[in-house]
This record gives C-alpha cells, sequence and structure tokens, in this order.
C-alpha cells in the first residue's frame, strides 16, 4: 500500500485552489447584477433565464452625497418596449413606434439614471450655465458661442446660442443652451454633436434637423441638468444620427 502525505505547501496549494474557485463564482454571480434574468428573444415569450450560478440577492449602496439606492436581484425587467418586431422570427429587428427620434430605442436608447442633478467632490452641482458659475468663462481665444446661429444637417437654423453650460470639474463645455424661435423656451445640445464656425459666427449639429430642436428633451429646472435628463438629452441626439433623415436607414450601397 502506497501512503501519501500532505504537506504544508500541499495544504496551501489546495486551500488557494478553493479559494480562487469560490472568487470566480462569487465575481460570475456579482457580474449579473445587471442584465440579468436575460430573456427569450422569441417577443412572445418572456420567459426568463437565470444560468449558473443565480443572480446575487437585493442590494443597497450607499451614494457618496447621503442617498441610496436598492438595486433588486433577480428580478424580470418587464417594462415595455417602445418597437414593434418587423417579423415574428426571434432576433428580428425592431421598428420604434410613433415619432422614432422620440421613441427612446436602438440609438436613441438612455439610461434610466437618478433623477438628479451630478454633484462636484465638494457639493455643487456639476454642470450649470455660465449665468449661474460666474467665475468662468470663454477663452479670449476661442470664438465666443453666444449669438451664434445653430442649424441642423439641412442647414435650417433651429435656434440661437442662449448660454453655454460647462462642468465645474473638468473645466469644458458640456451643452450649448439653444433658444428656440417665437418665444418656444430653450432646449440643450451636447457639445459633442456641435461643430462650431467662429468665421461664419454659426454652430452646425449634423444629427438633426432644423425642426427637431423644438422637439428635445427639456429640463425641469431652467439652470440644472439631471442625471436622467442628460442621458434622455443624448439619447434624442443619437436617434438622430439615424431617424432624422429617413434616407439615413437605407444601406450606403
Amino acid at each position: 500500500m502506497i501512503g501519501y502525505n500532505i504537506d504544508l505547501a500541499t495544504a496551501v496549494l489546495y486551500v488557494f485552489w478553493l479559494f480562487f474557485a469560490a472568487l470566480i463564482l462569487y465575481l460570475h454571480q456579482e457580474n449579473k447584477r445587471e442584465g440579468y434574468p436575460l430573456v427569450q428573444e422569441d417577443p412572445n415569450s418572456r420567459t426568463p433565464v437565470l444560468g449558473f450560478p443565480a443572480p446575487p440577492p437585493s442590494k443597497t449602496y450607499l451614494m457618496p452625497h447621503g442617498e441610496s439606492v436598492l438595486v433588486e436581484g433577480g428580478r424580470p425587467d418587464n417594462r415595455p418596449i417602445n418597437a414593434t418586431p418587423v417579423s415574428r422570427y426571434p432576433g428580428s429587428p425592431l421598428e420604434p413606434n410613433g415619432n422614432p427620434m422620440l421613441a427612446f430605442v436602438g440609438p436613441g436608447s438612455y439610461a434610466e439614471r437618478a433623477d438628479h442633478p451630478d454633484h462636484a467632490f465638494d457639493g455643487q452641482v456639476k454642470i450649470v450655465p455660465l449665468r449661474v458659475a460666474t467665475d468662468y468663462f470663454v477663452a479670449k481665444e476661442d470664438p465666443q458661442p453666444v449669438g451664434m446661429k445653430v442649424k441642423g444637417a439641412d442647414g435650417v437654423v433651429g435656434g440661437t446660442v442662449k448660454d453655454v453650460w460647462i462642468d465645474r470639474s473638468e473645466y469644458i463645455a458640456r451643452y450649448f443652451e439653444i433658444e428656440l424661435p417665437n418665444g418656444a423656451g430653450s432646449v440643450l445640445v451636447p457639445h459633442n454633436f456641435c461643430r462650431v464656425d467662429g468665421d461664419k459666427r454659426e454652430i452646425r449639429v449634423a444629427a438633426v434637423h432644423g425642426e427637431h430642436f423644438a422637439i428635445a428633451p427639456r429640463t425641469k429646472n431652467p439652470d440644472q441638468v439631471t442625471l436622467l435628463e442628460e442621458d434622455k438629452i443624448s439619447g434624442f441626439y443619437g436617434a438622430g444620427t439615424l431617424y432624422a433623415n429617413p434616407q439615413r436607414k437605407e444601406p450606403i450601397v
């Protein structure tokens, strides 16, 4: 009979293997806090798919400024999708319902973030217009955007720049506030969707047409934008990159 001795090194190796296996299992389960349970691709079936291991239990996250967020584990996502499959076959493309610019699906999708403004490390609201952050200004080397006409991809003027919204943490412009004609109010356009032409004193937004600025999502507070509103605004202009012009949905070739 052959004997087998387990020394300290072997025991430590086995313990490490067990620990590493448990760590992989734990991380895989924690990875399922978002996006699980999965659902079948068949639009007529919403059977959840859990997989192994099952999604973790509910957990409360403590946020930096005192609030808490409860993330429920293993709850199926039964929110209706504002789109209809083009056929009955699983995996069929979805066609937005109603106005595709406001359906918030596909390129117009957004995350349901908290409906309050983002804050800087010192507790101040992070993104505000220059009329609020009076100690900030546009660098003299750059063109002054206030007063510039804002045009869509079709060359139609959608409004005039009323103010610049800046990020107090990053020291950069985040949005242009566009005043709509005929006293229709104002909307925000993300800076990254804009091309500023200082010589012509105009801003081009290729994602949408001039008529679309009037239907862009608004903010509840004229001097603040919430995290949820930021995503909805970006989703609107993202949708425009495909749906503003019907020809954009057609094949290039």
